[in-house]
């Protein structure tokens, strides 16, 4: 079997989920090449030389530059803020790598242009890492719109919701600074139920929408303690924050759906729910990620003595990626998406095919995006740029 250098940049939150996915795709999958953990990329020296060892790379660099210009890495996985996506992207790509993105792909339309471009002439193998396409639920979702089984899509609803940030007192951390987050919830979550949308349903081709701020300055960060608990009544420093923490929006499809969309990190209670419900002319299904073994479907032309909706546990041997995990109903977990991604991307690989979704969907994505944020201001609806 053939092996491929990997260099991962970033150490934290995204970067243990794809250490994780990398150490585990070879001993589930039949992979060829399988990925070989050749290093990790961090600013603090300390920190990424701990993550090394602990995450299971073999070594670690402090500059991308010297990961990217190293012979013995064909992939190069950006897991870092949106902010650095573009300049370690491009690098990346100009030096004939293959590049792994964490979403979105960008912060701005013109960076995911610039980014989509440099893909196009580099002609390796660039992939955004939307993990929610990978849940096994939600790809028998698609197959059973892919084969007609729901009928005419009519309706997308989605909803993404969390609340890390419904204390005032959290601190104002980067994902609360427009510099460097681009936006709040909408590129942060709404991004994933907008992805979802796009390869469930299909392009949208308008929006109108709004962006709400509802707390609006923070305390700054003070480095040497205290973290999210400081108050700002103890006369720290407080900072404005420059992103939405809200964003609601409708959409038309191509193919004549209509679409709601409601992202938010105030949703007192909800930790994580991603979730979408989609209608059709014959039947209808509904996920939520924190059920994510379940997808729940009603058909139109079941027996109306039996007709309701029927909840799917999808773990079995002829649901996507299932057979290669444990045995049906023993459940998967976040975890796996990554796993089912590095998979997907080291296909890609040896056929030379970028495997969905690639930079051009992370443009669109980025693209309907940029038309919510002008719609909040126009107040009227936009309709998102081409590729």
């Amino acid at each position: 079997m053939a092996e491929i250098g990997v260099g991962l940049v970033g150490y934290k939150f995204m970067g243990r989920a794809h250490s994780n996915a990398y150490r585990q795709v070879a001993r589930f999958f039949d992979v060829d090449p399988a990925p070989r953990m050749r290093a990790i990329c961090g600013r603090d020296e300390a920190a990424v030389k701990d993550a090394a060892a602990s995450l299971g790379w073999e070594g670690y660099e402090t500059d991308y530059a010297a990961l990217i210009a190293r012979d013995d890495i064909e992939l190069i996985d950006v897991s870092t803020p949106g902010f650095t996506h573009k300049e370690i992207v491009l690098a990346a790509l100009a030096a004939g790598k293959h590049v792994l993105c964490e979403k979105p792909l960008a912060n701005t339309l013109d960076e995911a242009r610039e980014m989509l471009d440099a893909a196009r002439k580099a002609g390796t193998v660039a992939m955004v890492n939307f993990n929610y396409r990978r849940v096994p639920a939600v790809q028998l979702a698609k197959r059973l719109i892919d084969d007609g089984r729901l009928g005419e899509i009519r309706h997308y609803r989605a909803v993404y919701l969390q609340d890390w940030v419904l204390d005032p007192s959290f601190p104002l951390v980067w994902r609360l600074r427009k510099e460097l987050a681009g936006s709040g919830a909408l590129g942060d979550i709404g991004a994933h139920i907008l992805d979802l949308a796009h390869f469930l349903v299909g392009p949208v081709t308008e929006v109108v929408g709004t962006l709400d701020t509802f707390i609006k300055e923070r305390p700054v960060e003070v480095s040497g303690g205290g973290g999210a608990g400081l108050q700002a009544e103890r006369g720290q420093q407080m900072g404005e924050v420059t992103v939405d923490d809200a964003t609601n929006f409708l959409a038309r499809f191509e193919n004549g759906a209509t679409g709601t969309f409601a992202a938010t990190r105030l949703a007192a209670g909800r930790r994580n729910r991603n979730s979408f419900e989609i209608n059709g002319s014959k039947g209808s299904v509904v996920f939520d990620l924190e059920r994510l073994n379940e997808l729940q479907a009603f058909f139109v032309d079941d027996d109306a003595d039996v007709q309701g909706y029927r909840t799917i546990n999808v773990t079995g041997p002829s649901h996507p990626y299932g057979g290669h995990w444990w045995p049906a109903g023993h459940i998967l977990g976040y975890e796996h998406t990554f796993v089912h991604a590095i998979k997907d991307l080291l296909e890609g690989i040896k056929t030379g095919t970028a495997p969905a979704p690639t930079f051009k969907d992370g443009f669109r994505c980025q693209a309907v995006l940029d038309a919510v944020e002008r719609s909040a201001t126009s107040r009227t609806w936009e309709r998102p740029e081409q590729a």
